[in-house]
């Protein structure tokens, strides 16, 4: 080696064990045989991790840092990566399993980490910036609300249909609806003062929901991936909240190669087992985000209509650019045949629109990399 070149250091890698108030702290350095070390316990604070990261930093060696996704959130991977160290996070149902391995503890976890980020076996997940983590906390604020409104009407019915209260129209919780229910009178003081709770609890739920997604669509102009949002919108079953959804779920597309990948990601493709010869093939797997393949599925029964596009489609059609208005036809046309063909075959209507949701899933990835601002 050439006098006054320095021999480049091996990296070291970190595997971190994150709990609300400390944090398991592992390194692994030099070959795949070479023990990995564990550096004991600090504090779950900023402060205590910058003098974790300031000792690294003094071995003078590239350091790799990793730790498993969880409820604490992103913010020691920005920490990280603001310190200049590389850091992933990872997803706890990809981390290998060695058989065998039985005993669990903070310590053993980072230890795990370590070793597995050394050798390459650790798969990492898509870590969003602040901005689009806000969005994604408010879009799943919205879907929280939206389930304690079905819920609260799903008390209302109950309640009513077991004092053998039927409504006899056919769309229920509108303004019709309500007024019938609130004219509805029972002998006992106590059951009339259940039915009011339960509709002023109805109420309440419903008034949140609104005021979330009013916030929603004040905030999606300002929103750096607002022409996807918008240009999503031009897929028949997809509205403002599921096209925002999935941007604020998904993030950018372009991480997935090919939209089988997203589709995979979604869990929309068949379970498949096979052994020598034989391939079995079974249902969905229902893997990865179920946020998004539910709005999917909502979507997806909209194509058992005609192929056509209605008034509010057309006005949004109007302001998307020829590349998004063909590969919104392109979608309605395919899919409404699609639909009509599966269930003339004789297919039950969750197969056909599950079948359905994962084409949309690839309309939809090829629209919204087209529309997303460049990197």
């Amino acid at each position: 080696m050439e006098e006054g070149m320095k021999e480049e250091q091996p990296t070291i890698h970190v595997g971190i064990d994150v709990s609300k108030d400390k944090l398991a702290v592992a390194i692994a350095s030099g070959g795949v045989r070479d023990e990995v070390l564990s550096l004991g316990t600090f504090e779950n604070a900023p402060a205590s991790v910058n003098r974790l990261l300031k000792k690294l930093s003094g071995r003078g060696a590239p350091v790799s840092v990793c730790y498993e996704a969880g409820p604490t959130g992103y913010g020691l991977y920005r920490q990280v990566r603001a310190f200049g160290f590389e850091c992933c996070v990872v997803a706890p149902s990809l981390i290998p399993v060695r058989a065998g391995e039985r005993v669990k503890t903070d310590r053993l976890d980072a230890i795990r980490l370590a070793r597995l980020l050394r050798a390459g076996e650790l798969t990492p997940i898509w870590v969003p910036d602040e901005t689009h983590e806000a969005m994604r906390d408010l879009v799943r604020a919205r879907e929280s609300a939206a389930e304690d409104q079905r819920h609260k009407r799903q008390l209302v019915s109950a309640f009513m249909l077991r004092h053998g209260r039927i409504y006899h129209r056919t769309k229920p919780w509108t303004m019709r609806y309500r007024q019938w229910l609130q004219s509805q009178s029972f002998d006992h003081q106590a059951h009339q003062i259940a039915l009011q709770e339960m509709l002023q609890a109805e109420r309440n739920a419903s008034e949140r929901l609104d005021r979330l997604t009013g916030h929603i669509e004040a905030l999606v102009p300002e929103w750096d991936l607002a022409p996807a949002v918008n240009a999503l919108q031009a897929l028949r079953g997809v509205a403002l909240i599921s096209a925002v959804t999935f941007m604020a779920e998904i993030g950018d597309v372009r991480r997935f190669e090919t939209p089988v990948k997203l589709m995979a990601y979604l869990g929309l493709v068949p379970s498949e087992h096979s052994t020598g010869k034989t391939t079995k093939r079974g249902g969905i797997t229902r893997a990865g985000n179920s946020r998004v393949r539910h709005k999917l599925v909502e979507g997806a029964w909209t194509y058992r209509l005609p192929a056509r596009p209605g008034a509010r489609k057309l006005y949004i059609l109007q302001e998307q650019s020829a590349e998004v208005q063909d590969i919104a036809w392109k979608a309605q046309s395919r899919l409404t045949a699609r639909y009509r063909k599966l269930s003339q075959r004789g297919k039950k209507s969750t197969v056909v629109t599950t079948a359905i949701a994962r084409e949309m899933a690839a309309f939809m990835w090829d629209i919204a990399r087209r529309t997303m601002p460049a990197c």
